[in-house]
């Protein structure tokens, strides 16, 4: 039995138009894209320039990608992506992302990315700040 997914149960979303040289031999977008579309809803949080996540001297790498492709993506066309925050740790966060075209669900991930030292390129614990703005895009926990 498969979960139903949708637009509305993300907080964040985002737009991407396809191109045509995203398309494979099949004539579909080529699997490799759909990472390059789960980037496009993490870097709009992350380097936001009126609020960035990122605070100065720190930088975010990915730890995990997980994608399950659930339908074809087609050219031409848009897509539209969502984004929460499923988990918070003390550097890490756990993203649940979403990939729909004309309403339906064509991918999901899950993305944990780590905040790190950009001198030490070690892990760095979040700011108070950066936390709350993390726990604010988690569903809440209701019913």
């Amino acid at each position: 039995m498969s979960v139903e997914i949708a637009l509305a149960d993300y907080p964040l979303h985002t737009r991407d138009k396809l191109r045509y040289g995203d398309t494979d031999r099949q004539g579909h977008v080529n699997n490799a894209v759909f990472s390059t579309l789960f980037e496009t809803g993490r870097v709009e949080l992350i380097y936001d320039p009126d609020h960035p996540l990122a605070e100065p001297g720190t930088a975010f790498v990915i730890a995990r990608l997980e994608v399950d492709f659930r339908a074809e993506l087609l050219w031409p066309g848009e897509v539209e992506s969502g984004m929460r925050v499923a988990s918070v740790g003390r550097s890490s966060v756990r993203l649940e992302q979403a990939i729909f075209q004309a309403g339906r669900c064509a991918a999901s991930a899950v993305t944990v990315i780590v905040l790190v030292d950009e001198a030490t390129r070690k892990s760095t614990p979040f700011s108070d700040a950066v936390r709350e703005r993390l726990l604010r895009l988690m569903p809440s926990k209701s019913g």
